[in-house]
């Protein structure tokens, strides 16, 4: 008989982390265990939502399901693809369930799936929102040579005029939503001029069919849609705007419709980033399995916590490895989970 409980964990973050939406000192996700081993992770946004009480609840509803399951294999997975629960409880329940399937048949996760194997991962390490000689100090003290600003703050203007300062790193920008559409016209101008390639989200979902105008004559330029892109009927509602995708688990509802989307981007010659909300690495472990799909990787989220609770997948500055022993997904630090479990 399954054995599937769920916890809540407060893990608390290194610093306060700021995007143009909101900002938190500690993010707290619901984990999903099966056999008191296989997990999955729920993470949802601080801004965006849904609830905590939202997510557990459809976790509890996918979970009965499950339960009355005999045989797992990837038609389960494509069954839970279909569940009616929020895609965040969705995307947990897959991967605790795909996780399961690999510890149970002692193949990789990826295999399963038939993807490639996660090999030569270089992530971005995010910089949230700050003063600019905070964020130009924490670009230049930074151990990795891609970074990620967030931006679409009151300080854009004169973070871009200090920009020119820093050297030897790839800088990309985030600006979720932030900017309006002349804001990011003049920001896209000046971005360009420092060499930035990668903008994710400069206007918020509304003004997508504006973007490419927005570039003007900056074709190097790349605008990744994040915001509002969860499905392949996403995709094709924006795809004629847009330079490329950043997928994340969470709004995709898993992995079968992230590779999905990942598939119908490529074939279209569209980049595909790979992204995740603040979570473990237990929660990034599905975009990792998939990660020979994505021309870029935003996988940071363990960076940003005070501790991992998991292992499984480590960091060596900006490159992800995966250990050998991930059959079966990564595995919890029993200590710290027991020790940030909230009530």
């Amino acid at each position: 008989m399954l054995d599937i409980r769920t916890i809540k964990v407060s893990m608390p973050l290194k610093k306060k982390f700021v995007v143009s939406k909101g900002e938190a000192t500690a993010k707290t996700n619901l984990i999903a265990i099966l056999n008191n081993r296989y997990g999955g992770e729920a993470a949802s946004s601080v801004h965006y939502g849904p609830s905590l009480p939202e997510i557990e609840a459809d976790l509890h509803k996918g979970i009965a399901k499950i339960k009355r399951k005999r045989k797992f294999d990837r038609k389960a997975l494509q069954q839970i693809n279909k569940y009616d629960i929020h895609p965040i409880a969705r995307s947990a329940l897959m991967a605790m369930v795909l996780n399961y399937i690999s510890g149970e048949s002692e193949r990789y996760p990826w295999e399963i799936l038939e993807l490639g194997a996660p090999v030569g991962i270089r992530s971005s390490t995010t910089i949230g929102i700050d003063d600019p000689g905070s964020v130009i100090d924490a670009i230049k003290e930074s151990e990795y040579s891609i970074v990620k600003l967030k931006m679409g703050g009151e300080f854009d203007a004169e973070l871009i005029q200090r920009l020119n300062e820093i050297s030897g790193k790839e800088i990309r920008v985030d600006a979720n939503g932030g900017w309006s559409s002349e804001k990011a016209e003049e920001m896209i101008f000046y971005l360009a001029k420092l060499g930035v390639v990668v903008i994710e989200q400069p206007t918020d979902l509304e003004h997508v069919a504006d973007w490419q105008l927005l570039k003007g004559k900056n074709e190097d330029v790349e605008l990744i849609l994040d915001e509002g892109l969860c499905t392949v009927a996403d995709y094709n509602e924006h795809a004629e705007h847009i330079d490329g995708v950043n997928i994340k688990m969470e709004k995709s509802g898993g992995i079968l419709e992230a590779v999905r989307v990942a598939k119908k981007a490529r074939k279209e010659k569209k980049k595909v980033m790979l992204g995740c909300m603040v979570e473990s690495s237990l929660g990034i472990a599905q975009s990792v399995y998939m990660s020979s799909l994505a021309d870029y990787h935003d996988l940071d989220a363990p960076l940003l916590l005070e501790t991992d609770i998991a292992q499984g997948i480590t960091y060596d500055k900006d490159s992800i490895h995966v250990d050998r022993e991930i059959i079966g997904g990564p595995s919890l630090k029993r200590d710290l989970v027991e020790k940030y479990i909230s009530e």
